[in-house]
């Protein structure tokens, strides 16, 4: 009687023994297939896909007395301003511009450093910072700090001028009236913004985001650092703006600032949002690029 439930216990072990083997060779066989289906499905969105790149070679290049390259923005008009943001960007309108030439990148430290020791003019200050300012120090990184006054004197030591808010806003909107200057999609291969899913937790070297060029493929129009323009501010200016080549407002306490920043939300970064500060303000946020005007 022993020996028949020995023999029982045994096939019983056996038995299930066998079965375990059979499932998990059928859960590979699934686990296999299960793969091979995911691996047809298309990326999603939030992943890292490729980007068409525009053909920008249309548009005719200089270099500026400073060395650096400019990219010549044809005569001709653009709505600008926007009737769907903040009350200070309507009413949207048509604009007028003569030729002019702008910075294709922003410009850098080492080049403002160069600047700086030519003309014996004071150092950009950034008075508050949240972390180690040398995150932020880079000879290759955008240039900050700097109050409206010292950008504008480097465009003239430069043979250049700051631009007009028209002006930057045509060279970052286009003809196409883009909500960004890449196009309506926002993500972190776009540009340096708030976070650090772009790559770059504060500043980056002008030049990095080749998928956020704008329509005249210019580089950082959106994100990196905000940028300084001519104009003194007028919530209302739009609304009585000439329109053939507006220079803004006569008077002003503060001026306009463009483009967002990297710590700026994806909100800020639109090109019609506009940006304000007393002039002679400084900041790890705020820097510039030049233009020079047409023949």
């Amino acid at each position: 009687m022993k020996d028949k439930w020995l023999m029982i216990g045994v096939g019983a072990t056996f038995l299930a023994f066998f079965l375990m083997v059979v499932s998990m060779m059928s859960l590979s066989r699934h686990t296999a297939k299960n793969k091979e289906l995911l691996a047809q499905i298309p990326a999603t969105p939030q992943e890292s896909v490729p980007v068409a790149v525009e053909d920008f070679s249309p548009y005719k290049t200089i270099v500026g007395d400073d060395g650096r390259e400019m990219i010549e923005i044809p005569e001709g008009p653009f709505k600008m301003g926007g009737n769907d943001g903040d009350y200070d960007e309507a009413p949207e309108h048509q604009t007028y511009l003569s030729t002019y030439y702008i910075d294709k990148y922003e410009v850098t430290q080492a080049e403002y450093e160069r600047f700086v020791k030519m003309t014996k003019r004071g150092k950009p200050f950034v008075p508050v910072f949240d972390d180690d300012q040398s995150k932020i120090l880079k000879p290759e990184y955008a240039a900050m700090g700097m109050s409206w006054f010292d950008a504008e004197a480097y465009c003239q030591w430069a043979g250049k001028r700051l631009p007009t808010e028209a002006e930057w806003e045509k060279v970052a909107k286009g003809e196409r009236n883009r909500k960004y200057p890449w196009g309506e999609a926002m993500g972190p291969k776009y540009a340096n913004l708030d976070g650090e899913e772009d790559g770059y937790k504060y500043l980056a070297p002008p030049g990095k985001f080749e998928a956020g060029r704008s329509y005249y493929g210019l580089y950082d129009m959106a994100g990196n650092v905000a940028e300084w323009v001519a104009d003194n501010y007028d919530d209302k200016y739009y609304a009585k703006a000439i329109y053939r080549d507006p220079k803004g407002p006569e008077e002003g306490q503060n001026k306009v600032i463009r483009g967002g920043s990297w710590r700026e939300s994806p909100n800020g970064a639109r090109v019609t949002k506009r940006f304000q500060a007393k002039p002679w303000r400084t900041d790890a946020t705020i820097g510039f690029r030049c233009v020079k005007s047409g023949p």
